[in-house]
């Protein structure tokens, strides 16, 4: 489901698109992993789990688009939330959204998928 466009002037090319449903959390309740939905033409896959090192590998392939995934309980379906991008902190790489909300800006505010088994 890789989608490509020809780059006549230096302008982005779209590669993949995906989305993030949710995160797996280590005991000292850091992000160790990512629910990554690849966006198709007509479909979106379910989700796939991914290491930190393996999304931020995805987030920064240049052409790449991601963005965070979140239920609307109200509406009862998936909403597309905000662009994910990768910064580097204190400790190393991670994975962030939107920096000026300090409630979604690093995802923990997406679903905890620690309940389900690898």
């Amino acid at each position: 489901m890789q989608k490509t466009a020809k780059n006549y002037s230096n302008k982005l090319i779209i590669m993949a698109t995906y989305r993030i449903s949710g995160v797996w959390k280590n005991t000292n309740n850091v992000i160790t992993a990512y629910a990554f939905h690849e966006v198709g033409e007509n479909s979106t896959s379910r989700a796939v789990k991914k290491t930190k090192a393996e999304a931020i590998a995805i987030v920064e392939t240049r052409g790449n688009l991601v963005y965070t995934w979140q239920w609307n309980y109200s509406t009862a379906s998936w909403v597309v939330g905000e662009r994910v991008e990768v910064v580097n902190g204190n400790n190393g790489k991670y994975l962030r959204s939107n920096p000026d909300n300090k409630l979604t800006d690093n995802l923990e505010h997406l679903i905890d998928f620690d309940w389900i088994q690898p």
